[in-house]
């Protein structure tokens, strides 16, 4: 069973207003270690009241409800956005080695995929008429390629960047300059942002044992080329008509030194003039006579909505064409059909050792609902999806400000998962340890629950900065870090926290 190595299991609870200053001490003291990307006191003041709008429970989490529940001028959120100096980049870096530090974990899974924001209009930055994957059409709007991190225990954004369409951006420069884009920004495929993300989160500490995607980044040659040379394993969704081999064809190479006779000369190394041919996986799936004989293995993969989800594997090994049309290494050829509606196939490719099994094949696969999940959390908790802004930068920040939102709720739930509220409405060493059930599109990570007190709380009184010690972050976590050490400080109650 997949299921039983990836359950995640969470607290569910309610961010009203009471829960936010419940948990401010806990929230002051994560802020805390982005102080150094803040030049000045004002500017670090309103990270805090970002994060506290976007952890609230008001239906719209833009700039303006945000402002008046917290009782500032909406103009100062505005302005934190566009124009305040603050170093996002460094504020990105610092989650992510947060992560790194507190979250390293041998069965880690990197998660690349995307997400959309339906606009209105021309001026927002990058927007334009694409597919939107939140309405499942062509629309008018923002896309952004974002990077997750995902264990057994935790998942979380870690970082996020907007896509900038080539005909309709790039080639305008001064609709460009109007939206606020630098001119050091230009057109980059998808991939590539993805590929500068996951080196990034690498020089920042992070280990990924895997890296998954869907068919449009593994469909990308050069993509996939990047990540073994980074020395990366991966599971690539392809589209149905990749074509392979499913033999090592032949391949030619010079006999003897290059003679001096006029004419064309031949191109080696080059296959050989009657070589197999390659073949595309759909029809490998229906006619291979190996692929065939292979049976169909069933595999629990999650709980879904509709009650268990159950899809059947078999693999085959196949080999890939290099930039000049060679065969390469051989590699694992995963197809996969839901058990239930055959008609539904998808197919992976994968680098990993020979002696890697279909389980973890499937289970690293099907990781990717986890940054399905994730968006979800965001836009639905978080108002990642709210923002109304249309510089380039305010959009960036506010990007880089949702996953540092996501990180601290996430790392709240794991903190505590299992344990059951107390007098004080949240959960704590008082809890008797009973974890909750597997998470799954029935039960929402982040779910609402009953208010039981609406009164109006000032969100905005903060605690005032204590000087407390902060754990030694180091510059750059490793992925081979005493796991008993992180695992001894990742056991530590709310209240030992609180005393620190």
């Amino acid at each position: 069973m997949i299921q039983e190595k990836w359950s995640l299991s969470w607290e569910v609870i309610g961010m009203d207003a009471s829960t936010i200053m419940k948990l401010k001490p806990e929230l002051t003291r994560f802020l805390h270690q982005f102080d150094p990307c803040f030049g000045r006191v004002t500017s670090r003041r309103y990270l805090d009241l970002y994060v506290e709008g976007q952890l609230s429970d008001l239906p719209r989490k833009s700039i303006e409800p945000m402002a008046d529940a917290l009782g500032v001028p909406p103009r100062n959120l505005q302005e934190f956005l566009g124009l305040y100096r603050w170093d996002e980049p460094a504020v990105r870096d610092s989650a992510q080695q947060y992560v790194a530090w507190r979250h390293a974990h041998p069965q880690s899974v990197g998660v690349v995929d995307e997400t959309s924001f339906v606009k209105k209009g021309k001026m927002t930055a990058c927007v334009q008429r694409q597919h939107c994957g939140a309405v499942g059409k062509i629309e008018n709007c923002v896309v952004s390629v974002h990077l997750g991190y995902a264990t057994p225990e935790f998942y979380s954004l870690i970082d996020g960047e907007l896509f900038l369409p080539e005909k309709t951006w790039q080639q305008d420069r001064d609709r460009c300059q109007a939206a606020g884009i630098p001119d050091e920004v230009v057109y980059r495929p998808k991939w590539q942002i993805a590929l500068q993300q996951y080196q990034r989160a690498v020089a920042n500490g992070l280990r990924f044992a895997w890296l998954t995607f869907d068919e449009g980044y593994g469909s990308k040659g050069p993509f996939l080329r990047e990540l073994e040379h980074w020395g990366q394993n991966y599971v690539a969704e392809v589209p149905s008509d990749l074509a392979v081999w499913t033999q090592r064809p032949a391949v030619l190479y010079r006999a003897c030194a290059r003679d001096r006779r006029k004419g064309r000369r031949r191109r080696y190394p080059r296959l050989k003039a009657k070589h197999n041919p390659k073949v595309q996986v759909r029809n490998i799936l229906a006619y291979s006579p190996r692929l065939r004989k292979v049976p169909w293995q069933d595999y629990y993969v999650k709980d879904g909505s509709k009650g268990p989800m159950v899809w059947q594997a078999k693999r085959l090994k196949v080999y890939r064409a290099d930039e000049h049309g060679l065969p390469t290494r051989p590699y694992h050829l995963l197809v996969a059909r839901n058990a239930l509606d055959h008609t539904e196939v998808k197919y992976f490719l994968s680098n990993a050792p020979e002696s890697t099994s279909v389980e973890t094949l499937l289970r690293v696969a099907f990781t990717r609902w986890i940054i399905e999940r994730a968006f979800e959390d965001s836009k639905t908790e978080l108002g990642m999806d709210h923002f109304e802004v249309r510089k380039f930068g305010s959009i960036q920040r506010h990007l880089i400000l949702s996953c540092l939102s996501h990180i601290f709720l996430s790392e709240f739930c794991w903190k505590h998962r299992g344990e059951k509220s107390g007098p004080d409405g949240l959960p704590g060493p008082h809890g008797d340890g009973q974890a909750g059930g597997p998470v799954g599109p029935g039960r929402p990570l982040f779910a609402e629950v009953r208010r039981a007190d609406q009164r109006a709380i000032d969100v905005n009184a903060t605690a005032k900065r204590q000087g407390r010690p902060q754990p030694p972050t180091p510059n750059h976590p490793s992925f081979t870090r005493d796991r008993h050490q992180i695992e001894d400080h990742n056991q530590m109650s709310l209240g030992t926290l609180v005393a620190l």
